[in-house]
């Protein structure tokens, strides 16, 4: 059995549910809307497109795929409120909905995953546990995220880093430690920590530096090796910290708008919900984001052609 079905088939049976491209400032021609810089080498605004009644012909969604193969984030700002299914359907042109989160009552479809600072409208301390990659407990992350607000609060903003990035401005010797690196979930799929994109080929990275959605770390001594694993401490405080310190350099700060509908490239960027999300409802105003998730459809691959693996029993 492949690491992809296994895991499949044990996300639907034991996993607990967890609370052609456009050019920069102008529509190319034919496409559907016009792009800016969010900021220079990392992400687009999108403009002149609204989301709730566009056609998803075949021409609008490769140039949604093609556009996130470039920019990895784009922003479509001012949509208002999309309905659940018409966010669904749109994530559903992108690839497979998949579904792995507590479907809180206030949420307006299946496969939507409805978050706020308020337990009484979604799911709270949603994304609070440190820079992540969503799905790192299945063999394949998650490709795509879709993310919408209905409302926003004070300090409400979600960060971005680019990943190939933050590898790239590492030295040499840090990244020859991290390229040996394997991350072990609670689920046991171990990944390579480093990686190549599935769609664009480019270096990657795959960790969570929650401290309950990583087992431990493995390192190998090259392809055909075992893995010695050792406690994941050390390694998610120095994630955190290259995070942090390329977010200002390479990343973005989103503050969020109402209705603001932005598209993720889960496996390109790492992401981290800013303190303010849980700002009090009181104070700071209702938080609502609804989400969906669009599966991956590759194992990570590193560039020896080694794919993450299962360790039974570890």
């Amino acid at each position: 059995v492949s690491v992809l079905n296994w895991g499949k088939a044990m996300l639907r049976s034991t996993y607990p549910l967890w609370c052609a491209a456009a050019t920069c400032g102008m529509a190319a021609r034919g496409a559907a809307y016009a792009l800016e810089p969010l900021r220079e080498g990392f992400g687009a605004v999108a403009t002149g497109v609204s989301l709730a009644t566009v056609e998803l012909s075949e021409a609008f969604v490769a140039q949604l795929k093609a556009d996130m193969a470039r920019h990895r984030l784009l922003l479509f700002r001012g949509q208002g409120e999309v309905s659940g299914a018409r966010q669904v359907e749109l994530s559903a042109a992108l690839g497979e909905v998949e579904s792995t989160f507590y479907k809180h009552p206030r949420s307006p479809h299946p496969d939507v995953f409805r978050v706020s600072n308020d337990e009484e409208e979604g799911c709270t301390f949603v994304g609070r546990t440190g820079w992540h990659v969503d799905g790192t407990f299945q063999p394949s992350p998650f490709l795509y995220q879709t993310m919408h607000f209905h409302a926003v609060c004070e300090g409400g903003d979600t960060w971005f880093v680019p990943l190939r990035e933050v590898y790239e401005r590492q030295s040499e010797a840090t990244k020859a430690r991290w390229d040996r690196y394997w991350l072990l979930t609670g689920r046991g799929v171990a990944h390579p920590l480093v990686y190549k994109h599935p769609v664009t080929g480019a270096t990657t990275m795959l960790f969570h530096c929650g401290t309950s959605f990583c087992k431990a770390v493995g390192e190998d001594g090259g392809a055909g090796t075992d893995l010695t694993f050792h406690a994941p401490d050390a390694l998610q405080r120095e994630l955190t910290a290259a995070c942090e310190a390329a977010l200002p350099e390479v990343g973005v700060k989103l503050a969020w708008e109402a209705g603001d509908f932005a598209i993720n490239d889960n496996v390109a960027n790492a992401h981290y919900a800013a303190p303010g999300t849980q700002n009090p409802r009181a104070s700071a105003g209702l938080r609502i984001l609804h989400r969906t998730t669009i599966a991956g459809e590759v194992v990570p691959t590193k560039g020896d052609g080694r794919k993450s693996i299962f360790k039974r029993g570890y």
